[in-house]
């Protein structure tokens, strides 16, 4: 395939799924410049296995997958450090964040309250409030699906605790 092309499909695929993306970076950043940052990573890292996605499971499973691999592991670890890596075959034109200020403001809120947990639980609460199944995140996330549900019956259960005290 011809990388104009492959530039072209790759910045529509961001474009129409770039509210996954985004949620990652608020789930997983404090500050603006961090989220920005782990945008910017987690398209780079989309971007280099892109021409590998066969397809074998959804975009979003594999965007999802991608995303909260480079949030928990590679860009934190890599941040500090870390020297920036340009790509020349990237899309010029990526899509910006333009949702409204009162999602942002509850996008913020649920970032709080979950704030305390650890990156997996982080990972399984984001799925579970995005509707995914089980099925989904066991193949997102490499957890049993009987494992997840023991998970998220315990996450619920800190999330009750922590917003009650």
């Amino acid at each position: 395939m011809e990388l104009a092309t492959r530039q072209k499909e790759f910045a529509a695929l961001i474009q129409d799924h770039r509210a996954l993306i985004f949620k990652v970076c608020h789930l997983y950043c404090k500050t603006e410049t961090d989220r920005e940052d782990l945008f910017q990573e987690i398209v780079f890292q989309l971007w280099k296995s892109y021409e590998s996605f066969r397809g074998r499971s959804a975009v979003t499973t594999w965007m999802y997958r991608v995303a909260l691999n480079t949030a928990i592991s590679g860009f934190r670890k890599n941040k500090l450090g870390r020297l920036t890596t340009y790509v020349d075959e990237l899309p010029a034109q990526l899509p910006q964040d333009d949702r409204g200020a009162e999602q942002k403001e509850r996008l913020e809120q649920l970032r709080r309250a979950i704030a305390q947990l650890s990156d997996v639980e982080k990972s399984i609460v984001m799925l579970y409030l995005d509707d995914r199944s089980y099925d989904e995140m066991e193949a997102i996330l490499g957890i049993k699906v009987v494992n997840l549900r023991v998970k998220m019956n315990r996450i619920k259960e800190k999330l009750r605790r922590l917003t009650w005290n």
